[in-house]
């Protein structure tokens, strides 16, 4: 793993300068090569028992890495590689591999599976679509320009979704896995700042008061539950932080936690261990938890200004980086169909499209 020779402090900064070649090479490696990999594949919307259509008939864009997520996502992981290192070792080969997809017959069949089904993917696939089109509007490049012009029918599709039935719902989900609503706002809140929908970044930020604004005593120490690969509170408070100036992030903070420096809260900051070959293939979202809860911790210190949590969460935010990338360069599909899609978030947290405050 090329990162031994990196301290922690220099992965924690979420500044790229330092990605040299090889990294950038590891980084690509499984999502390039699980965007072309359409099977084993998680086949949602079997309407009848005729028979099952093929991942790439019902998504002929975003139809490897097992689920239309995770496709979604290393698609951004690609997109987001080429903008920030102009001398990727893999670039020729990416921008050849998205080519292939992004033309606008395949996104018009991705826009009518949307209008057939528009719970599809709701809405964990939507907010990294959006992670998608944002890095697009940020690379100054024709190719990009290109590329965004073609998506940008399912760009106003998933936008529209995410105003008329997301936004609206009446309570969020707390959970650590797809469904959670903070991770989504968050996503969305990034876009919409990325992008200038001042419109949508308003409502979206709204939406996250009325969801998160009062939460007092978040119950951390039933932290995780079964395989998450977010964690709830950290997530949450990930949002919050965007939301909130530094004041009043700390005052909503101070409310919204107990004491996670001292028993049973503490636990919370403490990487969860991964099995090296686990049995069930979901346990490896616990590796992708790891990585998750590091960039959740390494922002929420960054937004403290000294106060008695800082060192705590930055000193947690380590550990878990450590035993993150330890873990999230499997060779197990379960796990290398999305993994690197994580670490690429976390070492490039600081740069443009994520955390856009």
């Amino acid at each position: 793993m090329p990162f031994e020779d990196v301290s922690t402090e220099t992965i924690l900064s979420g500044e790229c300068d330092w990605i040299d070649g090889d990294v950038a090479s590891r980084l690509a490696h499984h999502p390039l090569e699980s965007v072309e990999t359409e099977f084993p594949h998680y086949v949602g919307q079997i309407e009848s028992a005729d028979g099952v259509e093929r991942p790439s008939d019902q998504h002929p864009v975003f139809y490897g890495c097992y689920d239309w997520h995770s496709s979604v996502h290393s698609h951004w992981a690609l997109v987001r590689q080429l903008r920030l290192f102009e001398d990727h070792p893999n670039r020729s080969e990416i921008v050849e591999s998205i080519d292939r997809r992004f033309t606008t017959e395949r996104v018009a069949e991705e826009v009518d599976h949307f209008e057939e089904h528009p719970s599809f993917e709701k809405p964990y696939g939507w907010a990294w679509f959006l992670h998608l089109a944002s890095e697009l509007s940020l690379w100054d490049d024709e190719r990009a320009t290109a590329w965004r012009t073609v998506l940008e029918p399912l760009e106003e599709t998933i936008v529209d979704l995410v105003e008329s039935e997301f936004l609206t719902q009446d309570r969020p989900f707390r959970v650590g896995t797809h469904g959670n609503t903070a991770f989504a706002l968050h996503c969305v809140l990034d876009y919409a700042r990325t992008t200038g929908n001042e419109a949508l970044a308003t409502e979206t930020a709204e939406t996250a008061i009325d969801f998160f604004g009062e939460d007092r005593d978040y119950p951390v120490e039933y932290e995780p539950l079964g395989w998450d690969f977010l964690s709830p509170g950290l997530t949450e408070a990930d949002l919050m932080r965007r939301v909130y100036d530094r004041e009043a992030f700390r005052t909503w903070l101070e409310a919204f936690l107990p004491d996670v420096t001292s028993a049973p809260y503490d636990t919370v900051l403490e990487p969860v261990d991964v099995a090296p070959n686990p049995d069930e293939g979901v346990a490896l979202h616990l590796a992708g938890l790891n990585v998750s809860k590091a960039w959740c911790l390494a922002s929420i210190a960054s937004h403290l200004d000294g106060h008695g949590y800082a060192d705590a969460f930055e000193r947690a935010a380590r550990r878990h980086a450590e035993r993150g990338l330890a873990g999230a360069f499997t060779e197990d599909y379960a796990g290398s169909h999305w993994l690197s899609s994580f670490v690429l978030y976390l070492l490039t947290r600081a740069e443009e499209g994520i955390g856009v405050t």
